[in-house]
């Protein structure tokens, strides 16, 4: 049995309609994602729920290009080649750059990708140029640890450049979605669980879980086993009553759990903005490009939806991402605004606003994450509980195989 608290499945990657102006509604995501070839277990599940990853994704070489042409994008070739023809093609970077990068990379990777946990990507970045830290690193760490270099793990950060760019070939590769998210993985799952007598109830928000051994009472009902699937935040929020009527060794148990739990989260938010039909962008059909950020102009990336999920008459939608975001959402619309205009030639006109204000948690250096185990028959999964990835939908699911197992 699967109580969910809102009407839609997805938690934080979520399908949200959204209406143009012309009348037409379109579905887009509660933040715009993206995927990687390295996520296995997303892809293999994706496969047993019954989704088709290859009709359901663009799959595209990674490219972190910019408006200008600058920047990288490899070829669709095994690993390592494709890092390196890539790099000793990018466009706009000096050829000392380029070599200083080719060898940085074979450093880490005679070292097995492994640093000391304490270190920031910056630090571990120190000896490359200020271009590549700017240009290359930011975007490609923030893209995948969501938080800045300054403040970003090393040792996660290596592990998912292992990961992506030195395993499997295709493991670099961008996967866009074409459907929105909750059709993605939550749906089909639901489907999956129903065809085989399990039960999802929506719009049911767990308010009462108490250990009356040898079951878990989940509001009145009696479980052998509850895994908690929530944010952190709420997850500790749910606990923290529990343990006021349990037995010291669970209370104990649980009280230790919340404040490995604790953890420090960052917002993200994303700017939905229609073109106008006229003064289109000297890249129009580019899926993804690269925004050079700073604090008038906050967008790190920007997604054009056309490109991605073609619709007989074109939307003209772009989704511009803001990672770590502050500010409300005027100033920030205002700001993106602003940026498309200065960085795309494109006049843009926000339709949608959405801002997670918990989206991840700060991937930092040295950060101890919860256990899945909370006590006897009590688990957590999320993408914030103890494991190799940050917090991403390949996270969330691996910790949620990982508590799948512990119920056996």
């Amino acid at each position: 049995t699967v109580f969910e608290a809102a009407r839609t499945l997805g938690g934080r990657a979520r399908g949200v309609p959204l209406a143009l102006p012309d009348g037409r509604k379109v579905m887009v995501d509660n933040g715009q994602h993206i995927l990687i070839g390295a996520y296995t277990e997303c892809l293999r599940l994706m496969r047993v729920v019954g989704m088709d990853p290859d009709a359901a994704l663009l799959r595209l070489p990674l490219s972190l290009r910019y408006p200008d042409g600058s920047g990288l994008a490899l070829p669709d070739l095994p690993p390592p080649l494709d890092a390196v023809v890539g790099i000793l093609t990018a466009r706009g970077w000096h050829w000392r750059d380029k070599l200083a990068l080719l060898r940085t990379a074979h450093a880490w990777r005679g070292a097995g990708f492994r640093c000391d946990e304490h270190l920031t990507v910056a630090q571990l970045c120190q000896p490359l140029s200020p271009r590549l830290r700017d240009e290359f690193l930011e975007p490609l760490c923030v893209s995948a640890l969501n938080t800045p270099i300054e403040r970003a793990s090393a040792q996660v950060f290596l592990r998912v450049l292992h990961d992506a760019m030195f395993s499997a070939r295709g493991g670099s590769h961008m996967l866009l979605p074409r459907v929105d998210l909750s059709a993605l993985l939550p749906d089909a799952a639901a489907r999956w669980m129903a065809n085989r007598g399990g039960r999802v109830l929506t719009g049911h928000r767990v308010t009462e879980l108490v250990w009356q051994a040898p079951t878990w009472l989940v509001d009145s009902q009696a479980f052998d086993r509850v895994i908690i699937a929530t944010s952190a935040p709420h997850a500790v929020q749910l606990l923290s009553r529990t343990a006021q009527s349990a037995t010291p060794s669970i209370a104990n148990g649980i009280t230790t759990w919340c404040a490995g739990a604790e953890l420090p989260h960052q917002s993200i938010t994303t700017v939905f903005a229609q073109a106008n039909d006229s003064g289109a962008p000297a890249i129009p059909s580019t899926p993804l490009l690269a925004l050079r950020s700073n604090a008038a102009e906050p967008a790190q990336f920007v997604f054009h939806r056309d490109a991605i999920t073609p619709t007989e008459q074109p939307t003209r939608l772009h989704a511009f991402v803001v990672s770590t975001s502050g500010g409300d959402a005027a100033a920030l619309e205002a700001a993106v605004t602003a940026q498309a205009a200065h960085q795309l030639g494109l006049h843009v006109k926000p339709l949608l606003t959405l801002t997670e204000k918990r989206a991840t948690f700060a991937c930092t250096p040295g950060l101890n994450r919860p256990p899945g185990a909370i006590a006897p028959g009590l688990f957590a999964c999320g993408d914030y509980v103890a494991g190799p990835y940050p917090a991403t939908l390949e996270g969330a699911v691996r910790s949620g195989l990982q508590a799948a197992d512990a119920l056996r």
